[in-house]
């Protein structure tokens, strides 16, 4: 047999074990190990127990829990309930002006957590019931509470891009350079699209009531402001030691942390409960998130070890003829497909042992593909019929937001990530400027 059609076996094999619902790491885990002995016999065995000592040694995995306990003691504390507060009194006069104030409270939160799911409880529990009562149309409420929530992927600290950084070798601190200005792009894009939008039909996002402006002193509109300080805060102390080169991406992430719980035990919020549930939240998510990346290690040693990578790249180049924009273009195609009907972390583990190294072939700048990849993911997120937000926000909304409804109002947002998308590959230094210039690459 040859070695292409024992990769495609591979491949294909792992597609079916995760479309009859096998667990990521399971159905990518056990193609690995099997595949490997049946290659190499007895020493394919040493690829899993190499792939596990190579996943302890990666200091940057040490990042994962810290990140994730910031996102879920900010979620429990209800510290975002302070900042959306302050949005509602400086945005609520306006047009839309509960939607964009919940855009740009997620893009706060994203600051501090690097977790959608965390956005998407936050938006949920707190912004849903206020453009609930404001009588914005579920449409709006329900696209934008999705789509701001997909803005913790890219924003850093991103998860994604840590485990992106992960598995194709790349410095964490310039994936999370580079996804600043695409994901305020993306942000600035939301707000666009939603002012425009009230404006032509502001019966979609009314403007708060004359009545209820006029019970809100200018006082309390300026000390109001402080809330919105923290997130800020909460980012300077974690980012610009590390960018400055005073500690180490480990020791950021244990300082953003740290700054967390304290601003939550200076509010008086950081209890028992609180500390009990985000301490189980963060073991359950970061456990999973090792087994999925130490499978997705061993079957990329496999998968390389057969020249995968070099075959796919002569598929395309000289028996198909394609430009090396015309396969990136349809690498992003089947990434859109694929997230139709994976998860993230799924899309990951395939792209690890293709894709990633396709495009290195392909001589494309790997942190420009990093932010090309969790734009994808982003929109995988909210693409029925099985995107990740779409099923979350079914779970945490009302029983009016049914499916056709969440479905519909992500139609604008997707068109616009798609737009931010060919933005980003038009114009590469949106995202290559910062690290570049603080870098020097």
């Amino acid at each position: 047999m040859s070695y292409e059609l024992i990769a495609a076996l591979m491949f294909s094999t792992m597609l079916l074990m995760m479309i009859t619902g096998q667990r990521v790491f399971g159905a990518v885990g056990f193609v690995a190990v099997v595949f490997a002995m049946l290659l190499w016999g007895e020493g394919g065995t040493d690829m899993g127990f190499s792939s596990i000592m190579k996943l302890m040694k990666w200091n940057a995995l040490l990042t994962l829990p810290m990140f994730v306990f910031m996102g879920y003691v900010m979620s429990e504390s209800r510290l975002a309930s302070d900042l959306y507060r302050m949005f509602h009194v400086w945005f609520g006069p306006m047009p839309g002006g509960l939607a964009i104030g919940t855009i740009l409270l997620m893009v706060l939160i994203s600051a501090m957590n690097g977790l959608s799911v965390a956005g998407m409880a936050i938006g949920a529990t707190i912004a849903l019931p206020e453009l609930v009562r404001r009588n914005y149309d579920k449409l709006m409420i329900s696209g934008v509470i999705q789509a701001g929530s997909s803005l913790g992927i890219l924003i850093p600290p991103s998860v994604v891009l840590v485990l992106f950084a992960l598995i194709a070798r790349q410095p964490v601190s310039q994936l999370w350079l580079a996804g600043i200005f695409p994901g305020l792009l993306m942000a600035t894009l939301f707000i666009a699209y939603i002012a425009i939008r009230s404006w032509l039909n502001p019966a979609l996002a009314p403007p708060i009531s004359a009545e209820e402006r006029a019970t809100i002193t200018r006082g309390e509109k300026f000390a109001l402001l402080r809330a919105g300080l923290l997130p800020l805060l909460i980012f300077a102390a974690m980012m610009v030691p590390f960018v400055k080169g005073w500690t180490s991406l480990t020791e950021s992430s244990v300082i953003g942390a740290l700054t967390t719980v304290g601003a939550a035990m200076l509010k008086g919020r950081f209890t028992r409960e609180v500390f009990e549930v985000a301490t189980r939240n963060t073991l359950a998510i970061t456990t999973m998130f090792m087994l999925i990346i130490m499978a997705a290690l061993s079957f990329g040693a496999v998968f390389d070890g057969l020249g995968a990578g070099r075959a796919i790249r002569g598929v395309f180049l000289e028996d198909l003829g394609l430009s090396r924009w015309e396969v990136l273009i349809l690498m992003q195609l089947s990434f859109l497909v694929m997230g139709m009907f994976l998860d993230d972390t799924a899309m990951l583990v395939i792209v690890a042992p293709v894709y990633v190294m396709l495009a290195k072939e392909l001589e494309f700048d790997l942190i420009w593909y990093g932010i090309l990849y969790t734009i994808t993911c982003q929109i995988a997120y909210l693409t029925p019929p099985f995107g990740y937000n779409l099923f979350l926000m079914r779970a945490l909304a009302p029983p009016e937001f049914d499916l056709p409804v969440i479905y519909r109002s992500v139609i604008p947002f997707v068109l616009v990530m798609l737009l931010t998308l060919v933005l980003l590959m038009i114009f590469p230094q949106i995202a290559l400027w910062l690290p570049e210039t603080i870098y020097g690459r």
